[in-house]
C-alpha cells in the first residue's frame, strides 16, 4: 500500500502538480483502491486542523503583515545601519542583523524575504555590491526566521510530534544566534577577500538616539513575545494574539501609519498564506495516516535502530536524508510527512526531542535554498527580477556557515536543550 502511495505521489510531483494536491490525491487514490471508507478522507483532513497550536500560524502571519504595512522594517534597517555602518561590508552585516530582529516577529523565511528583501538588496546595490551577492546574503539570512521564535515550522513540528511548542520555540534561540554569528563571520571574510564597500551613512549620536526611540516599539515586540513564552503566562497561540494586538496598537497610535486599508491588506495576505499552509497540513495528515496504517513508521524505526544505536550517527544519517528531502519537498509538507516517521526512532535511540526538532527544521530551512523546490530562491527572483541562476551563484558561499551551524547544533545537544531546561524549571 505504501509503495503505491509513494509511486503515485512521485508521479504527480514529477509532472508539476502542486504539493498539496500530490499529497491529498495520492492518499485518496490509495484509500479508494484499498477499499477503505471514503469518509476517512474528510475526517482525517479536518481532524488535523483541530489543533490549538496551529491557531498561532495565521496570527503570527497577520502580526508580521501588520508591522510590515506600518513601515517598521525601514526603521529597523536604518537604525542598525547607523550603528554598524562604518565597518567593511556593513550593509550585508546589517541585513543579517535586521533579519534576526524581524524574525522575532514574522516566524517565516518567505515573510522575511518579502518584507526585507527589496530594501536590503536595493541598499546593497546602491553601495556597489554585486547583485548576486546581495541576493545570496538576503536569502541566507532569511533562514534565521524559522529557527528564532516565533517560528511557524517549529509550531507545526511540535503539534505533529506532540512535544511542548513553548520549549521548542525557546530551544531555537541559541541556534538562531549561532547561525547569525556564522553568517556574519562569513560576510566579514568575504568583505576582506572581495573588498566589499563600507556604508556611506553618516550619523551623529543625536540621530542614532532619535532613530532608536522611533524603532523602540518595534524592537520591543520580540522581547514581549519571548518574555510571554518564558514566563509561562502565554502559550504560542496566546502570544500570537498579543503580538497582533500590539502590532495594531503601535501601528495606529504610535507610528500612525496603519490605515484601515492597510489592515485589510494584511488580512488578505494572511488569509492567502494561511490557506496555503493549512491545505498542505490537511492533505499531509491524510498522507501520513496511510503510511501509519501500513506501519511505515515502525518499519523505519526498526531500520534506523538496526543501523546504529549511537544518537550522533543517527542524527547525521537523518541530516543527509533531510537535506535531500528539502531539495524536492516544501518544508511544511516534509515536516508533516517525515517527522512522525523519524522522531520516534531517534527519540528511542536517546536523541533529545528538542534538539531533534531544531535540527529537523534547520535542515529544511537549508532546503529552501536548494533547487528544484527552493522556495526562497523563487521568492527572491520575484522580488529582484533576477535569473534564478544568478541567485544560486550568490547563495553558494553561504552554504558554508549554514552547514557548519547544522553540524554544530547536531553535535552539541546543549545548544538546543540548555535554555528551555533552565528557563522552564
Amino acid at each position: 500500500m505504501s509503495i503505491l502511495l509513494v509511486t503515485i505521489f512521485i508521479i504527480l510531483l514529477a509532472i508539476g502538480v502542486p504539493i498539496a494536491i500530490c499529497l491529498g490525491l495520492s492518499a485518496s487514490i490509495v484509500i479508494v483502491t484499498q477499499g477503505l471508507p471514503v469518509a476517512v478522507v474528510a475526517q482525517r483532513s479536518l481532524n488535523s486542523l483541530d489543533s490549538s497550536p496551529l491557531l498561532a500560524v495565521p496570527l503570527f502571519i497577520f502580526a508580521a503583515a501588520l508591522l510590515n504595512a506600518t513601515g517598521v522594517t525601514t526603521h529597523l534597517f536604518d537604525l542598525v545601519r547607523m550603528i554598524f555602518g562604518r565597518i567593511r561590508g556593513a550593509v550585508a552585516q546589517v541585513s543579517i542583523l535586521v533579519s534576526l530582529i524581524f524574525s522575532g516577529i514574522s516566524g517565516a523565511a518567505l515573510a522575511d524575504i518579502g518584507a526585507l528583501g527589496s530594501i536590503q538588496i536595493k541598499q546593497m546595490k546602491e553601495q556597489g555590491y554585486k547583485e548576486e551577492f546581495a541576493a545570496g546574503v538576503t536569502v541566507a539570512a532569511a533562514t534565521i526566521g524559522p529557527i528564532f521564535p516565533p517560528s511557524i515550522p517549529i509550531i507545526i513540528y511540535a503539534s505533529v510530534t506532540n512535544i511542548s511548542a513553548v520549549k521548542l520555540l525557546i530551544a531555537g534561540i541559541i541556534p538562531a544566534l549561532l547561525l547569525t554569528a556564522f553568517l556574519m563571520i562569513q560576510v566579514a571574510i568575504l568583505a576582506r577577500i572581495k573588498g566589499l564597500p563600507r556604508d556611506d551613512v553618516r550619523a551623529n549620536p543625536h540621530d542614532v538616539a532619535r532613530k532608536a526611540v522611533i524603532s523602540f516599539p518595534a524592537l520591543l515586540a520580540p522581547v514581549l513575545l519571548i518574555g510571554g513564552l518564558v514566563s509561562g503566562y502565554f502559550g504560542p497561540t496566546e502570544v500570537a494574539g498579543v503580538t497582533v494586538a500590539y502590532a495594531i496598537f503601535i501601528g495606529i497610535f504610535i507610528y500612525r501609519a496603519l490605515s484601515f486599508a492597510g489592515i485589510l491588506g494584511a488580512l488578505r495576505e494572511t488569509v492567502e498564506a494561511t490557506a496555503n499552509i493549512l491545505f498542505v497540513v490537511a492533505t499531509a495528515a491524510l498522507f501520513a495516516w496511510v503510511l501509519t496504517l501500513d506501519q511505515v513508521p515502525m518499519k523505519v524505526s526498526g531500520l534506523l535502530l538496526g543501523l546504529s544505536d549511537n544518537p550522533l550517527v543517527l542524527l547525521l544519517l537523518v541530516n543527509i536524508l533531510l537535506l535531500v528531502v528539502g531539495m524536492v519537498l516544501e518544508s511544511i509538507a516534509a515536516i508533516l510527512i517525515i517527522a512522525p516517521i523519524i522522531a520516534p526512532a531517534l527519540t528511542a535511540a536517546g536523541v533529545d526531542p528538542l534538539q531533534l526538532g531544531i535540527v529537523f527544521v534547520l535542515n529544511l530551512m537549508i532546503g529552501l535554498l536548494t533547487p528544484p523546490v527552493g522556495m526562497s530562491l523563487y521568492m527572491i527572483t520575484i522580488v529582484t527580477k533576477m535569473p534564478i541562476g544568478k541567485v544560486i551563484a550568490g547563495v553558494m558561499p553561504f552554504f558554508i556557515p549554514l552547514l557548519l551551524s547544522l553540524l554544530v547544533v547536531s553535535a552539541v545537544p546543549a545548544l538546543s536543550t540548555w535554555l528551555p531546561e533552565t528557563l522552564m524549571k
